[in-house]
């Protein structure tokens, strides 16, 4: 026999309440139903915690009525619309999700009887920083976790869950419970999107590879840059909202968090990891900078030492045209009838047309030479 979903025996129906048995040290697996949402609690009467998978808040209702405290986990596709109804259905006030998607990246709005947060969720591909919300409601004894299907972070953490629930003394206050889940909740946020960062420097590397390029196109690098600097500048905006959430959490007194000073200390451990992330963000955000510095002056000094054998070719050609220029104003006035030159002048003409190039060409580059107009080229 075994529990169906309402709690009824039943031998035919697949099993949906799940309680975790394990060996001592065995790694926890994942549930292999279909079902999108699921629940981990610990029941009222004490034991291993409990595990339910279902599609609706209503397959949740029944399960939560016998369990101490517990996490239920909510992927949707529209995040604006569905995690209203859920909330409404699970007995939250109607204006506490529009006021958390209200706000722009985070939100803490604390009611005394109910709590919500907002996080950002960062999810990298290349330099494209996508943002999600996840919304985190609070009551006496339930946390709620709503987010768009494509954030997988509290997915996974899921697995590990039951054994994460087990550590938790039954003999604590409740408020001590919710503020110990709630703080493993933020920090697996946390730590998910830090990974994130590490995609950027990779993707930071792969463009100054392409910078050192000499042969990439000029219209290329300018864009590549700006999505660079615009994905990092996303990233730290995630960072500083999360710190104001977490704060908010510290400093807030909520009436469903925990007054203990140990479990107080975890919050503050979780400001200190996201001032740190934002310190690490804040150093890569100035060796990118540095290396296009760097990148740029190599492109500086390649213009530089083009333009200097541009400006090379065009002093030659002016000593060139200088040089042609004299012994071509003496070939037109000696070639006018008025000097009546035969054959026999051939001798002593060539040698004026000859000498007065070399002498041309010679002192053309002695001005230019002597008033510095030579470009060097190194």
């Amino acid at each position: 026999m075994v529990l169906d979903q309402r709690g009824i025996m039943n031998e035919e129906k697949p099993v949906q309440l799940i309680e975790e048995k394990k060996e001592p040290g065995s790694i926890p697996q994942p549930a292999t139903e279909s079902k999108q949402a699921f629940c981990v609690a610990l029941p009222v009467a004490g034991g291993r915690p409990l595990k339910l998978l279902g599609d609706n808040p209503h397959d949740f209702i029944p399960f939560l009525k016998d369990s101490s405290v517990a996490w239920l986990n909510f992927p949707v596709k529209d995040i604006k619309k569905e995690p209203e109804i859920i909330a409404m259905s699970l007995g939250f006030s109607s204006s506490l999700v529009p006021t958390l998607l209200s706000s722009y990246l985070s939100a803490y709005e604390d009611r005394d009887t109910e709590m919500g947060l907002m996080l950002p969720a960062v999810n990298v591909k290349k330099f494209d920083v996508i943002i999600s919300p996840i919304l985190m409601l609070i009551r006496k004894d339930l946390i709620v976790t709503i987010h768009e299907d494509s954030v997988t972070r509290l997915v996974r953490l899921s697995r590990y869950a039951d054994a994460f629930m087990r550590k938790i003394k039954p003999n604590l206050m409740l408020e001590d419970k919710l503020t110990i889940i709630l703080t493993r909740l933020i920090d697996e946020n946390i730590n998910r999107n830090f990974d994130h960062l590490r995609q950027i420097e990779s993707q930071g590397d792969e463009l100054s590879k392409i910078l050192m390029d000499p042969l990439t196109p000029r219209g290329m690098i300018a864009p590549e840059i700006h999505n660079m600097k615009h994905a990092l500048i996303s990233y730290m905006d995630t960072l500083w909202a999360t710190l104001d959430v977490v704060n908010s959490l510290r400093h807030g007194d909520a009436e469903l968090m925990t007054d203990s000073p140990k479990l107080l200390a975890r919050m503050g451990i979780l400001s200190d990891d996201v001032n740190r992330h934002i310190a690490l963000s804040e150093h890569m955000s100035d060796v990118l900078a540095s290396g296009l510095e760097v990148l740029q002056s190599i492109y500086n000094n390649q213009l530089q030492i083009l333009n200097n054998r541009m400006a090379l070719v065009m002093t030659w050609l002016t000593i060139l045209g200088t040089a042609v220029l004299v012994p071509n104003t003496i070939a037109t006035v000696f070639g006018n009838s008025a000097f009546n030159m035969g054959p026999e002048d051939r001798g002593w003409y060539l040698i004026l047309i000859i000498s007065s190039t070399i002498i041309a060409t010679w002192g053309s580059y002695w001005f230019f030479k002597k008033k510095g107009l030579m470009p060097k080229v190194e």
